[in-house]
């Protein structure tokens, strides 16, 4: 067979393939078919309103990038966020899964869990186990794309988390599904003390906030988990293990990344123009370590409800 003909055959099986993957996907639940990662849109996204978090911008576009485009992962992508409440840790994850699936956060591929509502008594841990490893086995099984959110780690019961060890780990295949490709997201304020004083050291020193590297924090982040007796990770075999892709701190956001949040909530409002509410609920929140000076304590947390106070 010639060149061109092959060519010409490779083209239309494809194009056969094509047309028979669609309406298989039309007939039928299938991760596969929801599955439509589109990593520029994820970069873009981050880049325009994620605010003063140039190290979670930069981890999370390139891990995603690197482990979606390894067609055999040696094991799944783990990302663990850090830092202070409404510093964009869950607004990311919330970017995560709108860029992976079609159907967004609502694709039924994407799990979240929250301590207080899944597994919210501490007695019950031997119980929660079994229930949550058996809940992501089936999963796995199920979709081997899947994407699991832990939020609130900082409320997750000591001991509880580690039965998902075996799922973190190399070359694990069970019941011969590849558990590999899967995405863990765990999302927490512990280390948020050791992301501030880094920060608040840097801009003292007089550094640019870009200068913040992950090398000055990770080491102490996972420090952080593995002692705070607080920690859902607290002596848990996964930290000790280094099953951990990549600590992502959020550093604490001052009065510029504040405001910022504010114009973006209100262009949504189709109030770009008031800039004398972008002025007022920057100056009323509140700042450490000096009163309306450096880090606001929650975030753009409390803007949504300071910018109805002042329009």
């Amino acid at each position: 067979m010639s060149v061109f003909r092959c060519v010409v055959f490779l083209s239309l099986y494809n194009q056969v393939c094509g047309v028979f993957h669609k309406l298989y996907c039309t007939v039928s639940e299938n991760c596969d078919c929801d599955f439509k990662p589109n990593i520029k849109d994820l970069e873009w996204d981050l880049y325009k309103n994620i605010y003063g978090q140039h190290l979670a911008q930069d981890i999370v576009s390139e891990e995603v990038a690197t482990f979606l485009q390894n067609k055999s992962p040696d094991r799944p992508l783990v990302l663990s966020f850090h830092g202070s409440s409404g510093t964009g840790k869950t607004l990311v994850s919330t970017m995560l899964g709108n860029h992976l699936y079609g159907s967004a956060m609502s694709s039924p591929y994407v799990h979240q869990f929250v301590p207080t509502l899944h597994f919210p008594l501490p007695h019950f841990v031997k119980k929660y186990r079994v229930e949550l490893k058996s809940w992501v086995e089936g999963n796995l099984t199920d979709c081997g794309r899947s994407v699991f959110i832990f939020d609130e780690m900082e409320k997750m019961p000591p001991g509880l988390i580690d039965v998902l060890e075996p799922f973190l780990g190399p070359n694990h295949v069970v019941f011969r599904t590849n558990y590999r490709k899967a995405i863990y997201v765990f999302i927490s304020t512990t280390g948020e003390k050791v992301i501030n004083k880094v920060t608040e050291e840097n801009r003292q020193a007089g550094r640019e906030r870009e200068e913040i590297r992950l090398t000055d924090l990770q080491d102490d982040i996972a420090q952080t988990l593995y002692n705070h007796n607080t920690s859902g990770f607290f002596h848990s075999s996964i930290i000790k293990k280094k099953l951990i892709t990549g600590f992502v701190p959020f550093l604490p956001l001052s009065r510029r990344h504040v405001e910022r949040c504010v114009r973006s909530q209100l262009c949504q409002r189709d109030s770009c123009n008031r800039s004398d509410v972008v002025e007022a609920v920057g100056g009323d929140m509140i700042y450490t370590p000096v009163a309306g000076q450096y880090f606001s304590t929650t975030g753009c947390k409390a803007v949504s409800a300071k910018i109805n106070f002042f329009l």
